[in-house]
């Protein structure tokens, strides 16, 4: 005879609410509870990962592999070279893969997961130093272990204290102050993070160059200082920028008409027709050199509350031009 499931219980949103309230206040009690764990160990920990000749080599299994897989993403993109091994393919051959130059951050609530434990003899006698991060320090894996990291919980969030939650979230929050560590002693700055980052915003800000974005050649509206009204409308007309670069003999922008200047003319009623260009630009243009990041050109945009800037060669001759759509389409703004 087939037994019946129970019936669910009937949704109890009260009781839903509550219960992600008392998840939330575990979790951040045991965020709070490791702070009294970080000490010497931490920091001997920090200075392994510092020297490290080879990588980081992350390990752990089930959710602590989870755990394991972040933590070592987060340590490559802060600065320190990092890749998770799974304990279980290591027994399977995988081993191979770390070396005498490498550190091994082997990650476990219990210290006793059996794939890992199997193991650490082998690191022992690869000459990899091991830093263990477990919630027990009496375990196999602390005691194997060169320094330890105590992430120790007093409860899981779940109500049956058996699912990891709140074990889990300490193991990230540790691994992620031993990355704030790390990028901090090596120098990390920002430029750095959106090299590792280049399909990012930040990667866009602090990598895209004004001559990535700008636009040059034949594409750049330009007219000499003598040139007549007409020829001064053509070439913002055939050029889409919005304005146009009124240039010098030599190639140097002297000034800029735009469409602003355009409807302030008009609405004075200025008899355009025998104005050359010299006679209605405006002199000192918005100019960037090329070289500069197009986040500065952003900022010089903003500052002058202008939509259109010059670019300038290393002379300091025009070269370029952009606006603040060709910004937009680069995805700097």
């Amino acid at each position: 005879m087939t037994t019946q499931p129970a019936p669910a219980p009937a949704f109890d949103d009260s009781r839903a609410v509550a219960l992600a309230h008392e998840t939330l206040d575990i979790e951040a009690a045991a965020l709070l509870g490791l702070k009294p764990h970080i000490g010497a160990d931490f920091v001997q920990a920090v200075h392994l990962m510092l020297a490290v000749k080879g990588r980081v080599v992350v390990m752990g299994m089930g959710k602590s592999g989870h755990i394991g897989r972040k933590i070592a993403a987060t340590l490559s993109s802060t600065g320190t070279p990092a890749m998770f091994v799974h304990p279980a393919e290591a027994s399977h051959g995988d081993l191979g893969m770390i070396k005498p130059v490498d550190v091994v951050l082997a990650i476990s609530n219990s210290g006793e997961s059996e794939e890992l434990t199997a193991v650490l003899p082998m690191i022992k006698r690869l000459g990899a130093p091991l830093v263990a991060m477990t919630g027990h320090a009496g375990s196999t894996l602390a005691r194997h272990a060169d320094y330890f990291l105590n992430s120790s919980v007093a409860k899981e969030a779940c109500p049956l204290n058996l699912a990891p939650t709140a074990s889990t979230t300490a193991q990230l929050a540790l691994g992620d102050a031993l990355a704030v560590a790390l990028l901090d002693a090596r120098g990390f700055k920002a430029e750095d993070f959106a090299r590792s980052h280049p399909g990012g915003a930040l990667g866009r800000k602090l990598l895209t160059l004004v001559s990535d974005v700008m636009r040059s050649g034949d594409q750049v509206p330009r007219v000499g200082l003598q040139a007549g009204f007409s020829e001064l409308m053509r070439e913002m007309s055939a050029k889409g920028l919005g304005a146009t670069a009124v240039v010098d003999a030599d190639g140097r922008a002297r000034g800029i008409f735009t469409d602003g200047d355009l409807r302030r003319l008009i609405e004075k009623g200025v008899d355009l027709r025998s104005n050359t260009a010299q006679d209605v630009m405006h002199p000192n243009p918005g100019t960037i050199g090329h070289d500069a990041l197009a986040v500065d050109a952003v900022e010089l945009m903003e500052q002058r509350r202008i939509t259109s800037v010059l670019v300038l060669d290393a002379e300091g001759k025009l070269c370029g031009a952009l606006n603040s759509n060709d910004l937009m389409r680069a995805k700097v703004i």
